[in-house]
């Protein structure tokens, strides 16, 4: 059967000399992996630059029963905004982003309301000037949809922050698996934020580094086979 679907590229391999196979994260099938043929050749309709991660899609896909690699009639990019200065720091966010989405989100299942925080949160790339903490925001609210968003911590009680448990604690837990202050301060104020108050959040650049730091690895206790995340260390480079 032919379905018409949203989609968003995360990743994409050469499959042939000319062909390649997309990993993206549809609005009716959650992720999906689709031969593209012909793409990489110089007549081909669907041009390479559609294949890009984090592009956003409008999708004529075949669907099979039993799963597996599917394939695409055809595909035209979601007009949106685009930015009259967007700088490195939005190219590696997005980078950054599209790593963590390929790494994390696995189920063949849709969910409507990831993909409208992530519709949303793309969009926000786009912008011509995005709050220097997007990216440490951007996993926090994700981790919503994945199944381990932290707790609130008490103002009293924000000492540590168990990455086991997803808790915050007055009390050193028994493991070394946690933050210390004043990251956990810091990660408590920002799971109190929302989008319009970042611009006001601050964080030296050092303290932002340890704090993406920390949240990376909080994913990988709660993500097993994740692996290594990579990208967060340009990342790093680039607000330092």
């Amino acid at each position: 059967m032919i379905y018409n679907t949203r989609g968003i590229i995360l990743h994409c391999i050469k499959y042939s000399e000319t062909s390649v196979i997309a990993k993206a994260y549809t609005e009716l099938f959650g992720i999906q992996s689709y031969m593209i043929n012909g793409v990489r050749a110089k007549k081909s309709k669907n041009k390479p630059g559609l294949l890009q991660p984090l592009t956003m899609l409008n999708m004529t896909v075949y669907r099979k029963a039993g799963g597996g690699i599917q394939r695409i009639k055809s595909l035209s990019s979601i007009p949106q905004k685009i930015a009259s200065s967007a700088g490195i720091s939005n190219s590696t966010i997005s980078l950054f982003i599209a790593e963590v989405l390929y790494k994390t989100i696995k189920e063949e299942e849709p969910n409507k309301d990831l993909f409208e925080f992530l519709m949303s949160s793309l969009e926000k790339l786009k912008e011509d000037h995005i709050p220097a903490n997007f990216h440490l925001f951007f996993l926090l609210q994700l981790s919503k949809y994945l199944g381990f968003y932290p707790s609130h911590g008490e103002k009293d009680s924000v000492n540590f922050f168990d990455k086991r448990e997803g808790v915050f604690s007055g009390s050193m837990p028994e493991h070394p698996d946690y933050i210390a202050s004043p990251d956990s301060e810091n990660l408590s104020l920002l799971l109190q934020s929302d989008f319009s108050g970042l611009g006001t959040f601050r964080l030296s650049s050092q303290a932002r580094v340890e704090l993406l730091e920390h949240i990376v690895s909080y994913y990988e206790h709660h993500i097993p086979g994740m692996g290594k995340i990579k990208s967060h260390r340009v990342l790093a480079t680039v607000f330092n």
